[in-house]
């Protein structure tokens, strides 16, 4: 072949390859300020976890695709605390492209041993309000996949100061009827006219407003108990690792 016509060839791309590299690079630096200043707050700065998911994996759970990702990232998830963004389409594809860098992240060191944090989560009463395995209560958040939806910082912080981080829309409530009878739960639902609240023994309770002596909402404030008093250092070192490791189905 003639290298002059081989070169007629190449030359185009050549030219082309930088500009599209500089695009690319582009968009990454705009997804990444934007995941700071939009989804850091919840899912930590490097991703790895807090409030929201922990995204520095390979594979996310409620995202297998690209197509799926940007579709959480502009609807959000129903029923959860991911909400929808008023992002344009440019924006949403940068924040995805940059998310997926994520998973390339070299995963967080934790100290403790999982097997003795099992032995210590079995000897305290974290059943009562929290589900593992398809075995405790129904108030608290279900643990089985609590290592991939959050860091190893915020699990510690749950363990030693509970109400540092309450959920959005979690409300404890202290109700106290006309006849007497004092229940604390935790709002399930609410208008007008009636509450409707889980007790911390797990029962469901509904009345008419009109039925109440006392309504009290405790905004910040947690059921959970600090255990900074209870444990070692060591032990919730431990029960961190444990937690952890609590991936869900993979």
């Amino acid at each position: 072949m003639n290298h002059r016509f081989l070169i007629s060839l190449l030359l185009p791309l050549a030219l082309c390859l930088p500009a599209a590299l500089s695009a690319q690079s582009a968009q990454m630096e705009q997804g990444k300020r934007l995941f700071e200043s939009q989804c850091g707050s919840c899912h930590g700065p490097l991703g790895n976890g807090g409030k929201g998911a922990n995204l520095a994996q390979p594979q996310l759970r409620h995202a297998t695709s690209d197509q799926a990702l940007q579709s959480i990232i502009r609807r959000g998830i129903p029923g959860t605390e991911m909400p929808g963004s008023f992002l344009t389409p440019s924006q949403v594809s940068s924040i995805a492209a940059y998310v997926r860098t994520l998973g390339r992240v070299e995963p967080e060191q934790i100290p403790g041993d999982a097997g003795r944090g099992a032995q210590t989560y079995a000897s305290l009463n974290c059943q009562t309000c929290h589900a593992l395995g398809g075995q405790g209560g129904i108030i608290g958040p279900v643990l089985d996949d609590i290592g991939a939806r959050r860091s190893a910082a915020y699990l510690r912080e749950a363990l030693v100061e509970p109400e540092a981080s309450v959920p959005r829309g979690f409300l404890q409530l202290r109700v106290v009827t006309k006849d007497g009878r004092a229940f604390t739960g935790i709002r399930v639902n609410e208008d007008g006219f009636s509450v409707q609240f889980r007790a911390l023994t797990g029962r469901l309770h509904s009345f008419w407003k009109d039925e109440l002596e006392t309504l009290d909402k405790e905004w910040q404030r947690s059921p959970m108990e600090s255990y900074e008093a209870e444990l070692t250092p060591g032990q919730t070192d431990d029960l961190v690792s444990y937690l952890v490791s609590l991936k869900g189905d993979t």
